[in-house]
């Protein structure tokens, strides 16, 4: 009788301790994914920053970029990015100045192999270039 008692009072525990715990790893879930999604959108507006600065990743001075002002015409337009660029380290390697990945006779400065922007701000571009 006291061994049904207890394995009766564990069973009620163990289900009530999965009734409440759920909602506590349910909302550490939703906090995870609301400070990831904070922390991309911050990403891609420093990376737009960058894009835009005519001191800094300067990318105006080339390429055409939607809102941007005053773009050049000597790269390609910057659109479409997440489609031309499937592979996101690609697109880095690409700004950062990998060999395999020049364009001979390509004006677009190394950034990254040349110290120009550090890998965080290439990152931040790429966050960005991803939503046009």
């Amino acid at each position: 009788m006291v061994n049904f008692k207890v394995k009766q009072a564990l069973a009620a525990l163990t289900v009530s301790v999965a009734l409440f715990a759920a909602p506590v790893y349910a909302s550490d879930d939703a906090a995870k994914a609301a400070a990831a999604a904070a922390a991309l959108a911050k990403n891609i507006e420093e990376g737009k920053k960058l894009a835009f600065s005519r001191s800094e990743g300067n990318c105006l001075a080339c390429h055409m970029i939607q809102e941007g002002t005053s773009p050049g015409n000597i790269g390609p337009a910057l659109i479409a990015m997440k489609l031309r660029y499937p592979d996101r380290q690609k697109l880095f390697d690409k700004i950062w100045g990998v060999k395999e990945t020049q364009v001979p006779y390509s004006m677009m400065p190394l950034f990254g192999r040349n110290a120009i922007l550090s890998d965080d701000q290439i990152n931040k571009l790429v966050d960005y270039m991803y939503t046009l």
